[in-house]
């Protein structure tokens, strides 16, 4: 079988089914050889034990061969339908791997799995497009899936954003809502020069442990993310004036703050989950009162 890693292979194989590369969706293919089998061992539940592997976006399929090789089971999702053929030239020796095509923002992802995975234990790993980096992973999270771990090649920046430490300078929305939903890490960096056609940013790895249970106590977990979302909407604004921005009232605001012992003055990236978790619970305690 070809080595997909190898730049002059894949140019024959991409002429040979006429494949251009895509800009609207982030095709950067991996043909550093070290990269995947990082990937394929880190994703891994616990040794020598079977497995499924949800996969996203397997472009040439580099990363689904390393997967083929250490998973009971691997499906993958491809939106773009030119792969297509590529994919059932490049992976045919693997009869353990599943192509489902179309869109895994719009795709029954329970059924995927109950169809393909069965019971087996399962996780993520693949190379997300940078531009959906975000929108995936949350869609993933939300989906309260069965996943024990979640593995991705990002962005770095991207990276850095994911597994910022909530009450840090660099914490964001993004990094609050993967720390409820995670143990977040960043495993290892990728350089540019690792892709075809190489992007202006490197990469990095990182691995999301997905929690058993919440890491805070939550009356409301919609308003939760809510109030998390208006915090951050306007970074250089405090936390109090943020609130008032998203429509609580300025005294309503500044009480609750204060019940929860945090200053008016605060800032959102200085807030803890916890931290977080206490300002829900008030908030939503006063509007229980008022809707009584």
């Amino acid at each position: 079988m070809p080595t997909l890693t190898d730049i002059s292979t894949v140019r024959d194989i991409l002429s040979r089914h006429g494949f251009s590369f895509s800009k609207a969706l982030g095709q950067n293919f991996l043909i550093n050889p070290s990269v995947c089998p990082r990937m394929a061992a880190a994703c891994q539940p616990e040794p020598d034990g079977d497995f499924a592997v949800l996969e996203i976006g397997p472009g040439l399929g580099v990363l689904t061969k390393e997967l083929a090789q250490v998973a009971t089971r691997v499906i993958s999702i491809e939106l773009d339908t030119r792969l297509l053929p590529i994919l059932q030239e490049t992976l045919a020796e693997y009869p353990n791997v599943t192509i489902v095509s179309g869109d895994v923002m719009k795709l029954d992802l329970a059924e995927v799995i109950r169809t393909h995975a069965g019971n087996l234990p399962l996780v993520v790993c693949a190379n997300l497009p940078y531009y959906i980096t975000s929108p995936i992973l949350m869609h993933l999270l939300e989906s309260r899936l069965p996943f024990h771990s979640i593995t991705v090649l990002v962005q770095k920046e991207a990276a850095q954003r994911l597994c910022a430490t909530p009450g840090t300078r660099e914490c964001g929305a993004i990094s609050l809502a993967v720390s409820y939903f995670a143990k977040p890490e960043i495993l290892f960096s990728v350089s540019r020069g690792s892709f075809m056609p190489a992007p202006n940013v490197d990469s990095s790895v990182i691995r999301l442990q997905l929690r058993k249970e919440p890491p805070c106590k939550l009356s409301d977990e919609t308003l939760f993310f809510r109030l998390i979302r208006a915090a951050f909407q306007q970074r250089r604004k405090t936390l109090s004036n943020s609130l008032c921005n998203a429509g609580y009232a300025k005294t309503l605001v500044r009480d609750i703050l204060v019940k929860v012992g945090l200053s008016p003055s605060s800032r959102a990236e200085e807030l803890t989950l916890e931290q977080f978790a206490d300002l829900t619970n008030e908030f939503y305690q006063v509007q229980k009162r008022t809707d009584s």
